[in-house]
């Protein structure tokens, strides 16, 4: 097992995580405080990081190949495997639609601004998808060495960012309390999607083999990465900003325009736009890989030419044409994405465990996660909470927030 691809899988991960979500993040959470905020992040990412080793004690025991769909049949039956199928394929697709429309909106401002071309808005978004599909289309190994280029341009506009940043931070800001409870609830969605990469993980186990040491490995520092990432970026912006201003910067625009008046730097929201693209590029990598994988497996297509083809089509065709001509609906699911995520990340995981550890004691010799019952439970409680929060949040009960 090379460090090589022990490193590039590694960057895949963090590179699935750290999606433009990310610039939301201090919104999101700009009532919290800094301190409330960071322990909310701790909490998830431990949470996330679990269940992917929960995923990993589950892939053990089965083929090097399997996807989300063979082992939900294996472990959960027909049942189980029609929502693992339902959840990956409704949280991937409306994923791939908002990362095409994002990426091909912003390829078609830098076509328009940048080269001075004239393209129509549906040039851009049909040439982005055509780049990263031809990337996916190839394999994973075309993925890691295009994923490590964007990914070291990514941490360069981010220490760009930072640094312009970090400066100005007042601690004043940094010690401020909570606005009021609710908003922890507000904001817990927001914060879970932001450490999702669970769709990923089955193609990672495919590149690296059954590896436990260096898939565990793999696991810890490819979440703990966007972690701190996460960390240095909330430093810097609600250090920089205070409370109120935060609260009153509702969206992305407007919260980049408050940071370019305050220090009168644009320097600012070019280093920023240019993380956006990349971080929208890595993302969409990650997860349109999994959705790939995952295709191939349940259409049982073959790995030549032909095969990886058919699979590209079913993969990138339906979201490309929901960006294209039905643009509210994928907004309409990516509501709903925070719900389906707790299903993949978590309520799965938890269960495919669950039913290995009861149906093949023999097999509990090998890798297993600790915490017994009671993390297994603490798990589901915690999915419970986040998918409680969405709802409330779509009923209007508590603010709606990022």
């Amino acid at each position: 097992m090379s460090m090589n691809k022990t490193f590039g899988s590694t960057l895949i991960i963090a590179g699935t995580t750290i999606g433009a979500g990310m610039l939301a993040l201090p919104l999101a959470s700009a009532g919290l405080g800094f301190a409330t905020a960071t322990l909310t992040m701790f909490g998830i990412w431990a949470l996330m990081n679990y269940t992917a080793l929960l995923m990993l004690e589950v892939h053990q025991h089965a083929d090097k190949d399997a996807t989300l769909h063979t082992l939900a049949h294996q472990l959960l039956g027909k049942k189980g495997q029609l929502i693992a199928s339902f959840a990956m394929m409704f949280l991937f697709y409306s994923l791939c639609a908002a990362y095409i429309a994002g990426g091909g909106a912003q390829l078609n401002d830098k076509l328009n601004n940048w080269m001075g071309l004239n393209v129509g808005p549906q040039t851009g978004t049909i040439f982005f998808t055509l780049m990263i599909a031809s990337v996916v289309s190839v394999g994973t190994h075309s993925v890691d060495m295009v994923n490590r280029v964007l990914f070291g341009l990514k941490i360069v506009a981010l220490t760009v960012m930072l640094c312009l940043l970090v400066p100005h931070v007042q601690s004043v800001h940094l010690i401020e309390m909570p606005v009021e409870k609710g908003l922890l609830l507000s904001a817990l969605p927001v914060i879970f999607t932001s450490f999702g990469f669970h769709g990923s993980i089955p193609s990672i186990v495919r590149y690296v083999g059954l590896d436990m040491k260096a898939l565990r490995k793999i696991m810890i520092i490819g979440s703990a990465t966007p972690l701190m990432i996460y960390v240095l970026w909330q430093v810097a912006s609600q250090g920089v900003l205070s409370q109120p201003d935060l609260m009153a910067s509702t969206t992305l625009g407007t919260f980049i325009g408050t940071l370019n008046n305050m220090l009168h730097n644009p320097m600012v929201s070019q280093s920023v736009s240019i993380f956006a693209d990349l971080a929208l590029a890595t993302s969409f990598l990650g997860v349109s890989l999994g959705l790939f994988d995952f295709l191939s497996d349940t259409l049982k297509r073959d790995d030549q030419a032909k095969g990886r083809v058919q699979t590209a089509l079913v993969t990138f065709v339906p979201p490309l044409c929901f960006a294209l001509f039905y643009p509210q609906g994928f907004i309409m699911a990516l509501g709903f994405a925070a719900i389906a995520l707790v299903i993949l990340a978590i309520f799965l995981p938890v269960a495919m465990v669950k039913a290995q550890r009861r149906q093949r004691p023999a097999y509990c010799n090998g890798y297993k996660v600790g915490g017994g019952t009671p993390a297994l439970i603490i798990a589901s409680g915690l999915g419970i909470m986040i998918i409680a929060s969405q709802f409330l949040q779509m009923a209007g009960v508590i603010p709606a927030v990022g």
